[in-house]
């Protein structure tokens, strides 16, 4: 096997970070090889500039430092008002649109793998990395209809047959693949085929799992799937716009940008507007109910009576801030607690989620993930962030929100036996009996 070099184009207008780039694609790169020859890392030539034309033509006098930071505004505040239409369309095409969002951030990562290892015609590779896309998404969303539509399930017989095979039927798509691969091995790439059956199966696990566990957030109300993730557009703003002002103190090697003063900002930036966001959206049903199918109209509803979490409490404020601020008192939403262990999350462990996409972006000598936005790059260069802190969020809610679901056990218990709903009733009965809540009194009428 021959070794294959390709040279990265020189652009002398190139900016800083392209140019530091450019620099460190003539060092040798991680090598993927079999046990006769070694592959050098192929990289990738920097992207040419992809800012709309009227907005070249309209900052041409300014400095590209300038013109970035204005690129950038703009754009930024174009995907804040179209994030406002999608979310005042509802719950389902927020659903859609994570779901594209996915495929798109997928397509990016493999796309990565594949312009790295393109010459070596390695079979099959992006039909099976599709192919176990597929496989994926079939078994999570799979899983969630069956959870959160079960009277629709139970009704319908087909769903019903598919649902109860749901695991099975997704155990055999993916061994279908998984033999697929075996096959498709080829004399000399075995390494690199199996570096790419890992490259695939990791961006699933980054990609599908955690956007899966983002549909998972979004039904228990829609205020769990806005705040946090505006939690992280504000810290990513702020972050930035404090860095861009006041930055001057290097933060991590992996992002030279990144600056403390941005970095702590954003942190005390975001906490206040987690606050004052979720104080705003508390008081809204559609906001706060959690979302649940409705087998009457078959549409999804989001009308419930708020649980405690989202009605206004009075809270003692601590002696030494009242010596302060004046006040003994305030009263807020139980969830306005909740938030600042979001910001929290998002502004201080959120951005390690952008350190690791710098990373590896850097181990493969390019800037972006694609160049889908303008000054922003790729679908994944945005929400580098918003992966991680989905996953937060879910365990979150899963260790100190969640409780028992009422309205789900009642639909399982309906689908039983009648002798099993009789056993269930009766050994309900004598729980509550031996608790006092339920007398032979009561029984009898």
């Amino acid at each position: 096997m021959t070794e294959l070099r390709q040279r990265v184009v020189h652009d002398p207008d190139a900016p800083p970070e392209d140019k530091e780039l450019e620099s460190e694609a003539k060092v040798d790169g991680e090598t993927a090889s079999d046990s006769e020859s070694r592959v050098e890392a192929v990289t990738q030539p920097t992207s040419a500039d992809d800012t709309p034309e009227v907005l070249n033509r309209a900052l041409s006098n300014l400095s590209s430092r300038w013109k970035n930071w204005w690129v950038r505004g703009i754009l930024t505040l174009a995907m804040i008002a179209f994030f406002f239409i999608i979310i005042y369309l509802g719950p389902m095409v927020l659903m859609m649109i994570v779901m594209c969002v996915q495929i798109k951030c997928f397509h990016e990562i493999i796309t990565i793998g594949y312009n790295v290892y393109h010459s070596y015609d390695l079979p099959w590779f992006r039909t099976l990395s599709w192919y176990f896309l597929l496989c994926v998404n079939y078994f999570f969303y799979g899983e969630t209809v069956t959870d959160y539509f079960f009277t629709l399930v139970q009704r319908e017989e087909p769903l019903r047959i598919l649902s109860k095979y749901h695991r099975f039927i997704s155990f055999t798509l993916y061994l279908t693949g998984f033999c697929m691969f075996v096959l498709s091995l080829v004399k000399k790439h075995y390494r690199l085929q199996f570096y790419m059956f890992g490259w695939t199966h990791v961006t699933l696990l980054i990609v599908v799992t955690q956007s899966h566990l983002v549909i998972h957030n979004l039904f228990e109300g829609m205020i769990w799937f806005i705040v946090p993730i505006s939690c992280v557009i504000c810290n990513d703003i702020m972050a930035y716009m404090f860095g861009f002002f006041f930055g001057r103190t290097p933060l991590i090697k992996l992002s030279p940008k990144k600056t403390w003063e941005g970095f702590i900002g954003g942190c005390f930036a975001t906490v206040v507007f987690g606050l004052l966001l979720s104080y705003v959206m508390s008081g809204y049903r559609c906001f706060v109910c959690p979302v649940e199918y409705n087998n009457d109209t078959n549409s999804f509803t989001v009308d419930c009576e708020p649980s405690d979490l989202f009605r206004l409490q009075e809270y003692n404020i601590p002696g030494v801030i009242q010596s302060l601020i004046g006040w003994k008192t305030v009263r807020m939403y139980p969830f306005q607690i909740h938030s600042i262990a979001l910001s929290t999350f998002a502004s201080l462990i959120g951005p390690f989620g952008g350190f690791f996409a710098s990373g590896f972006k850097r181990a493969f000598k390019i800037k972006d993930f694609a160049n889908t936005i303008p000054g922003h790059g790729g679908i994944m260069d945005r929400f580098d962030c918003q992966y991680l802190m989905a996953t937060f969020v879910n365990v979150y809610i899963a260790s100190f929100i969640r409780g028992p679901n009422p309205s789900k056990l009642v639909q399982q218990f309906l689908t039983l036996r009648p002798d099993q709903q009789l056993h269930i009733f009766n050994t309900l009965r004598s729980h509550l009996m031996d608790k006092g809540m339920l007398t032979a009194a009561t029984e009898d009428e």
